[in-house]
C-alpha cells in the first residue's frame, strides 16, 4: 500500500515517512501544496496523510482541487490544536478523518489502518482469504494459524493483494501500489516476489489471470 505524506515540517516529516515504512508502507513525501497538489493527481495513493498548513498553496485548497479531478483516495487531514475551523474545513473540502497536533504515532497508525480497511471494503483489523490472514495491525500474515515469514517487498505485495481478495489485479497497478515514487521499479521483480509468495502459501492461492494480472482467492 502507498502512501502519501504532505507536510512541511522537516522533522515531523521525517518521522512519519519513517513510522510508515516501519509498517511496511511505500511511502512519497511533499512539503508544499504545490507539489502535493501534483502528486496526488497523478500518483495512485491508496491513502493521503495532509497537513492542512501548507506552504505556496494551504491544504484545504489541495485537498478540494484533488476532489474535484475525481481523485477518491482516502485523506488524514493533520490540523493544529484548538483550530476547530480548520477541522470542519477540511471534513467539507473531501477529508475522511483529521488528527489534532500533537499526536501519538500509534494513533495515526491506528486511524490510517482503518481508513486503508473501509476503503477496500473490509470492517476487521483482521484481513481474511481463506486460511490466510494478514493482522493490519500487527502486520503479521497466518496460514492456518502459522506465520508466515515474509521479507519487506512480499509483504506489500501481499497486503495489496488481500486488501483486493478475489479481484484481479495488474502488474501495472502492483507496480505503482508497491515502491515509492523513485525507486526503481522492475516489473520482472513483481514476477519474482509473486513466485516466492507462491511457494509460502497453499497451492491455487494467487493464481494468474492472463492477460489481465493476478488474483488471490481461497484455494479450491
Amino acid at each position: 500500500m502507498r502512501i502519501l505524506v504532505v507536510e512541511d515540517e522537516p522533522t515531523l516529516r521525517a518521522q512519519l515517512a519513517d513510522a510508515l515504512r516501519a509498517a511496511g508502507y511505500a511511502v512519497d513525501c511533499a512539503d508544499n501544496g504545490v507539489d502535493a497538489r501534483h502528486l496526488g493527481e497523478t500518483e495512485p495513493y491508496d491513502a493521503v496523510v495532509l497537513d492542512l498548513g501548507l506552504p505556496r498553496i494551504d491544504g484545504v485548497t489541495v485537498l478540494k482541487s484533488w476532489r474535484a479531478t475525481g481523485r477518491a483516495m482516502p485523506v488524514l487531514v493533520l490540523t493544529a490544536r484548538d483550530s476547530w475551523h480548520e477541522k470542519v474545513a477540511g471534513i467539507d473540502a473531501g477529508a475522511d478523518d483529521y488528527l489534532t497536533k500533537p499526536f501519538h504515532m500509534e494513533e495515526l497508525l491506528a486511524r490510517l489502518r482503518a481508513l486503508l480497511r473501509r476503503a477496500g471494503g473490509h470492517s476487521s483489523a483482521d484481513l481474511r482469504c481463506g486460511p490466510l490472514v494478514l493482522d493490519t495491525r500487527s502486520g503479521r500474515v497466518t496460514v492456518d494459524g502459522r506465520l508466515l515469514p515474509l521479507t519487506g517487498h512480499e509483504y506489500r505485495v501481499l497486503a495489496y493483494l488481500v486488501h483486493h481478495c478475489d479481484q484481479v489485479v495488474s502488474r501495472s497497478d502492483l507496480i505503482e501500489h508497491i515502491y515509492e515514487q523513485d525507486f526503481d521499479r522492475d516489473s520482472n521483480t513483481v514476477e519474482v516476489f509473486i513466485a516466492r509468495l507462491r511457494k509460502k502459501l497453499p497451492p491455487g492461492t494467487i493464481e494468474t489471470v492472463r492477460g489481465l494480472g493476478y488474483r488471490l482467492s481461497e484455494p479450491r
